[in-house]
């Protein structure tokens, strides 16, 4: 078997299909949870703090040479270094919005795979001549 055969029969199964579907509604939702956080949670957060962006949090670690201004983005094109750390409180709250909306999704699921009834299968029914048939079979045994 050639190898484009072989990878055309990984790339169609159900779990590689699955996967791949997975990762861009991943992706797509990583983008509304990053607009969640960015948009609507950490200006509440940041109004309740006094600081209304925290990408702008950060402290300089380094001398910073004369005419650049005090921004975040300027210092770090300047190579300054700075400990930026309004950034990780950023990637740290979506992570945990992410990461409770996904626990909320699987605990929603496994209630609904518990709610579902086991349907059993109803007992075949024996005709009477296969009945018959078996009735004479041990007959003859005895």
């Amino acid at each position: 078997m050639g190898m484009m055969q072989e990878f055309k029969e990984f790339a169609v199964k159900g779990n590689a299909v699955d996967l791949a579907v997975g990762v861009i509604i991943g992706g797509a939702f990583g983008k509304i949870v990053d607009s969640v956080v960015a948009d609507l949670f950490m200006p509440i957060v940041g109004a309740v703090i006094g600081k209304v962006d925290f990408s702008n949090l950060y402290v300089v670690l380094g001398s910073v040479p004369a005419g650049t201004d005090s921004t975040l983005a300027a210092l770090k094109k300047a190579g300054v270094p700075v400990f930026a750390y309004g950034n990780f409180i950023t990637i740290a709250v979506n992570f945990a919005i992410l990461a409770f909306i996904v626990f909320m999704m699987v605990k929603q699921l496994n209630r609904l795979k518990k709610a579902e009834p086991v349907v059993e299968a109803p007992a075949p029914v024996i005709p009477e001549d296969v009945i018959l048939l078996r009735e004479i079979r041990d007959s003859l045994r005895k």
